[in-house]
């Protein structure tokens, strides 16, 4: 799949700055980008077609990102597709629970929008053509 029809599913509770993501990565490479403002949102709209990846927040009230996570893992629709946490609590998750949640990676909050599509690119290893 060529970078320009790239399909993301950014989960967040913050409105503006799923906005933000959403309009930078359109603008900037091309990317769709389905937003959802909850963790049971995520949830209903991952599975509502196919999917390159999930930027997940961790910190969200009801299902947070981490109870998000298991749920998508546990659906064999979403098992597979790639989710990079996108947080302000970084520290929360260490590298062994990163390998044991099946994250590809961490983008810290507060992060500059001009380098989110190289960011997630290098994380799952997408080129940048």
């Amino acid at each position: 799949m060529s970078p320009s029809t790239r399909v993301l599913l950014s989960i967040d509770d913050d409105e503006t700055l799923s906005f933000i993501i959403q309009t930078t990565l359109k603008l900037t490479v091309g990317w769709t980008v389905i937003t959802a403002n909850s963790g049971h949102d995520g949830l209903r709209k991952a599975v509502t077609q196919p999917l390159d990846a999930i930027l997940l927040d961790v910190e969200m009230p009801e299902l947070d990102g981490v109870e998000t996570l298991y749920a998508l893992r546990m659906n064999p629709a979403t098992l597979y597709i790639p989710v990079v946490f996108l947080t302000g609590s970084h520290e929360r998750i260490t590298s062994l629970s990163q390998r044991h949640l099946g994250i590809k990676g961490i983008i810290d909050k507060p992060f500059d929008p001009m380098l989110l599509a190289s960011q997630i690119a290098i994380i799952l290893g997408w080129s940048e053509r």
